[in-house]
């Protein structure tokens, strides 16, 4: 659902109503408690006129019943407010989990697009911190303008019993503040708007410059990134000020027009007094009550901005939730495939303005079989084995497991079939031993025997935890080689039918390659079809069938010696010295 300026406030309030909707209880709390803090509020100026007009005379009024009134009236708001605040924590709390959530439920199963489009901190803000800032403002903002309503109602009808002419002069107030009001409003959503998306882009300079910090000093970038940096947050700084400015200017004008008001019914009632001989107590009262009236109508002007603010955010929040669509699953499911893959007619295109990224018009990968993909970046090497998993649909054509569409399988069945290990290993910020369990039941016997196959068995004795040792983010503290074996071990532990390696040792020195190498001979054992994408040539010379591809196509196909033999592309890389033939066990060497 696209975001406007001109939706109305109860349309973006009702949006997000419903995740703030319950306990039931704590809203009867709330409700009660404003009623009767609000209702109390003009029993104030209503003390003061028996008081003025007949506390000065002697035995008019019993002297401990002025203490006793003040004291109870007090007790009896602050008891009601305290109630109020913690209800409504309450509800704010709960309504941002279940918000979370959902947003979380969201970008577990949304379409992998979204992550594409969109860059993992400005996720992170929404779903962690604009939320959380959002719910209380909105919540915070949504309880003091109740409270501040009611109380002007009660102000108002309590100056109406006291004197109904002067009390339309009172009436003429609220158009002008009301237009002030929306006018305002409007201007401040769109800059909370423009905020919020300066700040998500000032987001991701930061975290650009977190993770590329080796290549920005390396390369000496700090100026640009320095530079870069000035520029964005020079912009998200015009529009804090432009909305200080716009927040600013609402109490200013509403208490000029309470003012202008003010001063007419002052002297409407001085005018009043003089003819028909109104008490002190009660022009003091009505005084008193109309002064009252100015701090609810700040109340309700200061409001504008938080909750202009807060709608904005959780708006943000709901439009992740409504508008971002899921993967789509077929019914299909299988407990272990043969892994017999086919693709025909496959073009992927990500943009209609740019030619396909992948143009195939036939290729079948038969079970068992090992498949090396080889050509230089670019080529759709990647493209390809992503569309297996569907982690990419294809823009036109079919890709088929086991002769069923992998449309037509369920989405988490299809991808039990499917184990990966790639040269960006992601280790989450767990333990070694959940690390390699990712997804599965723990055995921690079993977690042992994968790390020891994939050749980390030494690695786990250094520590002092063993498996159980956390592995920090992203596991920085692991070498390449490390991170490599223990996506082996993660793969070996899975046991896929079908196993993809992408590069797996392209960026290893000699000594963690050949441990690696030994792990994936161990990992592709057992019958499995496998998939190698690689620039060895000791990765892919011992495969049945070697693909080159070059600009999204597949142009040869056949074993190393056979594609040597044609003189070929293959061939004509591995003579310009891609391959190393005399140490290709030890160099690397690319395609």
């Amino acid at each position: 659902m696209p975001s406007s300026p001109s939706k109305t406030l109860i349309q973006r309030l009702v949006q997000a109503a419903r995740f703030f909707s319950t306990p039931a209880i704590a809203w009867m709390v709330v409700v009660i408690s404003v009623i009767v803090v609000s209702i109390s509020e003009p029993m104030i100026p209503a003390l003061l006129k028996p008081l003025l007009d007949h506390g000065f005379v002697q035995g008019k009024i019993e002297l401990w019943l002025v203490p006793v009134a003040l004291i109870g009236l007090f007790a009896i708001r602050g008891l009601c407010v305290f109630t109020s605040q913690v209800a409504i924590a309450k509800i704010s709390n709960q309504g941002l989990l279940k918000l979370r959530t959902q947003i979380f439920e969201k970008l577990l199963h949304a379409h992998p697009d979204l992550f594409r489009q969109q860059s993992a901190s400005a996720l992170g803000n929404t779903l962690v911190y604009e939320v959380q800032t959002g719910a209380s403002m909105m919540v915070q903002s949504l309880l003091s303008m109740a409270r501040d309503t009611l109380t002007l109602l009660a102000l108002v009808g309590y100056l109406l019993y006291l004197n109904w002419k002067l009390s339309l002069i009172v009436a003429l107030l609220f158009p002008s503040v009301a237009w002030l009001i929306k006018a305002l409003s409007k201007r401040l959503f769109v800059l909370s708007k423009n905020n919020q998306h300066a700040t998500d882009e000032l987001a991701y300079v930061v975290e650009e410059n977190a993770l590329a910090y080796r290549e920005i000093r390396l390369y000496g970038g700090q100026d640009t990134q320095r530079h870069r940096f000035s520029i964005l947050g020079n912009v998200l700084n015009r529009l804090a000020m432009k909305t200080v400015v716009a927040s600013s200017a609402i109490t200013p004008l509403t208490q000029l027009c309470a003012a202008i008001a003010l001063s007419g019914v002052i002297c409407v009632a001085l005018l009043q007094s003089s003819q028909d001989g109104t008490t002190v107590g009660g022009f003091i009262a009505y005084v008193t009550a109309m002064l009252m009236l100015i701090a609810p109508i700040k109340h309700l002007s200061d409001v504008t901005g938080p909750l202009t603010r807060g709608l904005v955010a959780v708006e943000r929040a709901l439009e992740l939730i409504e508008s971002t669509p899921s993967e789509t699953s077929g019914t299909f499911s299988k407990d272990r495939a043969s892994g017999h893959i086919s693709l025909e007619n496959i073009r992927v295109q990500y943009n209609s303005n740019y030619q396909p990224t992948l143009f195939i018009h036939q290729l079948q990968i038969n079970p068992g079989e090992t498949l090396a993909l080889v050509g230089p970046s670019g080529a759709g090497k990647t493209s390809l084995v992503n569309l297996l998993p569907r982690f990419i649909d294809p823009s036109f054509g079919h890709v088929s497991l086991d002769g069923v569409p992998i449309s037509d399988w369920n989405l988490i069945s299809l991808r039990s079939q499917f184990s990966m290990v790639s040269q960006n290993v992601i280790v989450l910020n767990d333990t070694l031993a959940k690390n390699v369990a990712l997804g599965h039941v723990l055995d921690r016997e079993r977690a042992i025997a994968c790390l020891h196959a994939a050749n980390l068995q030494s690695y786990v004795d250094q520590l002092a935890l063993g498996i159980d040792t956390m592995v920090g983010h992203n596991a920085s503290q692991l070498s390449g080689g490390q991170r490599q074996r223990l996506a082996i071990a993660r793969a070996l532990y899975k046991d896929a039918p079908i196993l993809i390696l992408d590069e797996a040792t392209s960026a290893l020195d000699n000594e963690s390659e050949r441990a690696v190498q030994e792990a994936l001979h161990r990992l592709q054992a057992g019958g499995r079809t496998t998939i190698i994408i690689a620039h060895r040539l000791s990765t892919i010379e011992h495969a049945d069938r070697i693909v080159v591809m070059q600009e999204g196509q597949i142009i040869e196909t056949g074993k190393h010696t056979d594609l040597m033999q044609a003189q070929g592309t293959y061939a004509s890389l591995f003579k310009l010295g891609s391959f190393n033939q005399s140490n290709s066990k030890n160099k690397p060497q690319s395609v």
